[in-house]
């Protein structure tokens, strides 16, 4: 049988025809899709741009399933998703994109941080530490390990935090040796209130002066721990040493070094004290204990409180006056009580601390503010002083 070469010339157009006719068919359609999907991204955009949201995450889905391997669109709707409070469908996103094996490194560590982020807004709080401990050697680290650490704190886990802002110290991301300070106070007031071990207090709040011999709260903690074990001398001494390591915080232990000062026959060493931190910077609590080191030592009322007077001409202050009126005569007699209570009434606002961060105001002093967590974020000042 002999082979017709004709059907060969003749098949190989009709073939390369087809196969340019498919070629433009596959081509037509990539570019159809390729419209459609840029489409419908700039109309999500053009959506959030006009904070129609709904609107945005009806158009962002569309894209997706229409090219589900783009990781943007991805996290443009994850992100969507927990902007409005949809924070299951949020970490559905981001789990999805943690599942794909053709994830690139630096999105899927995106996406690691982007499903942080869900756990937490969502108040999943044991979720979310274990999402920010996978960031462990990630470009977002140390931005999880200050989270980490705002999270412990809430959580009053104080030795985890410690834990954290070592390694933060260690990667030199800041110093954070105040912080650890704070810590090894709370972890000594622990052991007092719940495990009633004042050996382990002294030994952190030792520790803790050893590593930050500046810092005032470990030694106003020190001092108070030791009076309460009736070693008022060795309370004194601490006392007197915050005026020379933190004198800013002198006005907060004025009174106590006062009264400490009178129990151990240290009156005249603690006004002099007193006298020489209200010459360098002049306060209403530093002025208070002079006056009331000044009756303590036997002298007249009367010249004991013009320190208030003095104080006033240097710094007019409410409080000041309402405490000088307290034991000065009126003309008319019924009237002294009457004022007397306007003004303390006046006064008792202007009384507080402020945090200087946020805000908050308190009748007493707190080392971190109670609204925004901020530490030594409150002057040691009356508010009436700022």
């Amino acid at each position: 049988m002999e082979f017709d070469l004709s059907w060969i010339l003749l098949g190989v157009p009709i073939v390369f025809a087809l196969g340019w006719f498919a070629s433009r068919l596959d081509l037509r359609q990539l570019r159809i899709e390729n419209r459609q999907a840029p489409k419908a991204y700039f109309k999500g955009l053009n959506y959030l741009l006009n904070e129609q949201q709904d609107q945005a995450i009806d158009a962002f889905i569309e894209a997706v399933q229409r090219d589900p391997d783009t990781s943007e669109l991805h996290f443009a709707l994850g992100n969507l998703f927990r902007r409005r409070g949809e924070y299951e469908r949020a970490v559905r996103v981001h789990e999805h994109l943690l599942s794909r094996a053709d994830l690139g490194k630096s999105d899927r560590e995106r996406a690691q941080h982007a499903l942080a982020q869900d756990f937490l807004k969502a108040g999943l709080i044991d979720r979310a530490e274990d999402a920010l401990r996978k960031l462990a050697g990630t470009r977002y680290q140390p931005q999880a390990w200050l989270t980490l650490l705002s999270l412990h704190e809430r959580s009053r886990d104080w030795t985890q935090a410690a834990d954290v802002a070592r390694s933060l110290q260690q990667a030199g991301e800041g110093d954070f040796a105040a912080r650890l300070a704070h810590y090894q106070c709370e972890l000594a007031a622990t052991a007092l209130a719940k495990k009633n071990d004042p050996a382990g207090a002294r030994r952190l709040l030792e520790d803790a002066l050893q590593a930050t011999p500046d810092a005032a709260r470990p030694r106003i903690q020190l001092a108070g721990l030791l009076a309460a074990q009736d070693d008022l001398r060795g309370a004194f001494e601490q006392l007197t040493l915050v005026e020379r390591h933190a004198p800013q915080a002198t006005p907060l232990v004025a009174s106590e070094l006062m009264r400490i000062g009178q129990a151990t026959g240290q009156l005249a060493r603690a006004a002099e004290l007193l006298r020489r931190s209200y010459a360098a910077t002049p306060s209403i609590d530093v002025a208070d204990a002079i006056v009331q080191a000044d009756l303590a030592a036997g002298m007249p009322a009367a010249q004991a409180r013009e320190g208030y007077v003095r104080h006033m001409a240097q710094e007019p202050s409410l409080i000041a006056a309402t405490r000088w009126l307290g034991h000065e005569p009126f003309a008319r007699e019924g009237a002294h009580p009457v004022v007397q209570r306007s003004l303390e009434h006046a006064a008792r606002p202007l009384a507080r601390y402020r945090c200087a961060a946020c805000g908050f105001e308190a009748q007493g002093y707190f080392w971190q503010c109670p609204g925004c967590q901020a530490w030594e974020s409150f002057p040691p000042k009356r508010i009436e002083e700022l």
